[in-house]
């Protein structure tokens, strides 16, 4: 089996299996949603005031929804045994975590960009910042993803590790979330958002050299 052949192979096992949970595969999603949909019940019902917060909305809630499903992102192939085939497989370890990280981002991050032109009208945003709202998300929840499976490796091991999880992971994220909720929040002001998404661009191209490598490392180190 080639390299690449046995990244495809991790990628359709780790789909085919995710289609066998579709109550774990719609949680996230599901929280997306019921965030942001309950934000307005808790504020001041005020179009300019929902406009104003919503790229903070938006954004905070995709980053939870995708800190949802990490703690699982490892952990199954830990408890079967499965993960160390993936280390003593003679294919490069940084490849098949970046094909598990990929089908993460697949049936977690792609829902939520898809599902957010709808809740940024809901919102109240305008329709020119719509596209500007799909970009940033399109760019940033890779990264989400990307960084998240670094802290997944490191705590594969322990037990009920979300909180570690998110107390590792929440500083991580915090370039990504104010880069995307400004370059929304710009737009949304009739401001240029180019460096914003530039920015975002920047540090997905960086997540996607790096990230793997240390996961890679991380889950190494999480077995010994």
């Amino acid at each position: 089996m080639t390299v690449f052949a046995a990244a495809w192979a991790v990628l359709r096992r780790e789909l085919w299996l995710a289609s066998r949970r579709p109550g774990e595969l719609l949680q996230p999603l599901m929280f997306f949603l019921v965030v942001v949909t309950l934000f307005p019940l808790g504020t001041r019902p005020e179009p300019e005031l929902l406009a104003t917060m919503a790229p903070a909305v938006l954004w905070v809630a995709a980053l939870l929804a995708t800190l949802l499903g990490l703690e699982r992102l490892f952990r199954a192939d830990h408890d079967d045994g499965s993960l160390e085939q993936l280390l003593l497989s003679p294919a490069p370890l940084a490849l098949l975590t970046f094909s598990k990280v990929l089908a993460h981002w697949l049936l977690t991050g792609l829902p939520l960009v898809m599902l957010s032109p709808m809740l940024a009208i809901m919102l109240g945003l305008p329709m020119s910042s719509i596209g500007t709202v799909v970009l940033s998300l399109l760019l940033g929840t890779p990264i989400l993803s990307l960084l998240g499976s670094i802290g997944a490796a490191l705590t594969v091991g322990i037990r009920r590790g979300g909180a570690l999880l998110a107390l590792l992971l929440l500083p991580l994220y915090v370039p990504t979330l104010i880069l995307g909720a400004s370059a929304v929040a710009a737009v949304r002001d009739g401001l240029p958002a180019d460096g914003q998404l530039y920015l975002l661009g920047a540090l997905l191209s960086g997540a996607l050299v790096l990230a793997p490598l240390a996961s890679g490392l991380a889950l190494r180190i999480a077995s010994e």
